[in-house]
């Protein structure tokens, strides 16, 4: 049956891809999907046509986004009353229409996508789709002809590291967990994003959902784990729906449940939806949250691949590592460590926001500078302002100045200046942005946040928040400043998980590369961006 669908859209000469992804399907793209289907029938083309929808494929800013295929011709900011003329011009005349095309300014020139490299290609929620491009082969050779000491020393040696932000070896978690003596055995797939402008994780689930669940196949098969869930915030409705529905096409085509594919291998799948906590992206909350507890970190060890889920042996891995997984045994680890550094191998999907000329969802091999990000990728900064600095990690990341734009960006050069990777958030500030507000709004969310099971996080973030509010409303005092950075040292180093552990990166960064702000707003009463010194009331929007 398969087979046959594979074959009939073979004789399509067009592909007419529309990103119906949350972003665009915002921007009426589901009528845009409609207004493509009605134009080919209407100019009798219709057998020449494949009208789909798919995910994001990155150009936030061009959205909603049309790709038609062969060619890769991506049109930007299309409306139903111009869908005629494309169709006419492109497609009954073979003439496509420039004036409509993307102009990236080099948005794709330095991305490699291997995650995403499905994403605004393929229909996800067609299971066809994801096979015609190749989907499912990895399982079968594991299946087929390849034991699971063997694949864990593929990822082993592919270099592949967990990319929800510790950077953790994949293949080192893979064989704790296989090594492991007690059974059940669980496979948990983070997809909580709680970071402030970061969508990755959600446009990959909208994108190319079968990309996560042979990842977690491969990784069962790997580690002898039985049942899985994929743990979501129930913020993504979407991502939930597109997730759903190819599990339940998963199930109907035997690649889960009992005996897959005719194998001994046996695999389960369940959604479980979490509160959208940001303290839930730590990984003992998140085995807490699915249990059905309320999302809490407790102290390691002992560690989930001991004990986990009902203190059974548990992988936890963030998606965009296990989407990584079926290209590197497909094609084999020496050649996914080819791109990216020897110590950071492959690529990593950021959300790059904030003052670009082209925001959206990019992917870029490891070691790639944040110049080349902000200025190559990202366009530069809009309106001839200047650059003042990226804040990389999210909440829990740094700011960092123009004079570390050459930084790489992996891993330990990151942490090296002050960042972290995090969940894959850049969020660019021009000259009109004021680093102690900056700063102050990231801890306010961190207190937000905070779980307060732990002192130092529960007591320490709120008076580092106090001391904000004074100096930004004229009444900050030079002492403070030390007082605030002793705050910071002393939550880091004293707080129960990676949200108090990193909730000061912002504060610490800013501190040490725009320390002049601090003293300005101290000394002269006055905020240089004219951002602070307001009431709160007057912050609030009416």
């Amino acid at each position: 049956m398969v087979e046959q669908e594979l074959e009939f859209e073979r004789a399509y000469n067009f592909r007419i891809n529309i990103c119906c992804s949350s972003s665009c399907a915002s921007l009426n793209a589901p009528k845009l999907l409609k207004a493509f289907q009605d134009a080919v029938k209407e100019l009798g083309v219709e057998k020449q046509c494949k009208v789909a929808r798919t995910g994001c494929i990155g150009a936030c800013s061009a959205g909603p986004t049309v790709l038609i295929e062969p060619g890769a011709y991506l049109y930007q900011n299309i409306t139903p009353d111009k869908v005629h003329n494309i169709v006419r011009d492109h497609i009954v005349m073979g003439s496509p229409v420039k004036e409509m095309l993307y102009e990236s300014g080099g948005f794709f020139k330095k991305q490699h996508r291997i995650v995403l490299r499905n994403a605004g290609k393929i229909d996800p929620n067609r299971i066809q789709d994801y096979i015609a491009m190749g989907g499912y082969t990895a399982l079968v050779k594991c299946l087929s002809s390849m034991t699971p000491p063997g694949i864990i020393t593929e990822i082993l040696s592919s270099g592949l590291r967990g990319r929800g932000g510790a950077g953790f070896p994949t293949g080192q978690k893979w064989r704790l967990v296989a090594q492991a003596n007690n059974s059940p055995k669980y496979i948990v797939a983070n997809l909580d994003e709680g970071d402030p402008g970061v969508y990755a994780n959600r446009s990959i689930a909208e994108a190319d959902p079968h990309a996560i669940i042979e990842g977690m196949l491969i990784a069962a098969y790997a580690t002898g784990a039985e049942k899985g869930y994929i743990y979501i915030r129930k913020e993504y409705p979407l991502a939930i729906q597109t997730l759903q529905k190819a599990i339940d096409q998963a199930k109907a085509m035997s690649l889960l449940g009992d005996n897959i594919l005719e194998t001994p291998l046996k695999f389960d799948l369940t959604l479980r939806f979490g509160a959208g906590a940001f303290v839930a992206g730590e990984e003992t909350a998140i085995l807490a949250s699915v249990e059905g507890r309320r999302a809490m970190p407790r102290p390691r060890p002992p560690y989930p691949a001991n004990s986990g889920l009902w203190q059974k042996p548990t992988l936890i891995q963030n998606i965009e590592t296990l989407t990584n997984i079926p290209l590197i045994i497909q094609n084999s680890a020496a050649w996914f460590s080819k791109t990216g550094t020897p110590k950071c191998t492959g690529t990593k999907c950021f959300s790059l926001t904030g003052k670009v000329k082209n925001p959206g969802l990019i992917e870029v091999p490891m070691g790639i500078t944040l110049r080349e990000v902000v200025f190559d990728i990202g366009g530069g900064i809009p309106d001839g302002k200047k650059f003042k600095a990226a804040l990389i990690g999210g909440p829990s990341g740094g700011c960092l100045p123009e004079h570390l734009l050459e930084v790489p960006i992996d891993y330990d050069s990151l942490t090296k200046v002050g960042a972290i990777m995090g969940s894959g958030g850049i969020v660019v500030l021009d000259q009109d942005s004021c680093m102690v507000d900056t700063a102050r709004y990231f801890t306010e969310f961190c207190v937000d946040e905070s779980c307060g099971r732990c002192t130092p996080c529960r007591a320490g973030l709120p008076r580092m928040l106090e001391i904000f509010q004074k100096i930004t409303h004229g009444q900050g005092e030079f002492s403070d400043l030390a007082v605030l950075e002793k705050s910071c040292h002393f939550i880091r180093e004293a707080s129960l998980c990676g949200l108090g552990q990193t909730a000061p990166n912002p504060v610490l960064t800013t501190l040490r590369y725009f320390k002049s702000e601090y003293l300005h707003h101290i000394e002269n009463k006055e905020c240089e961006a004219g951002v602070c010194f307001k009431t709160r009331d007057e912050d609030e929007p009416k």
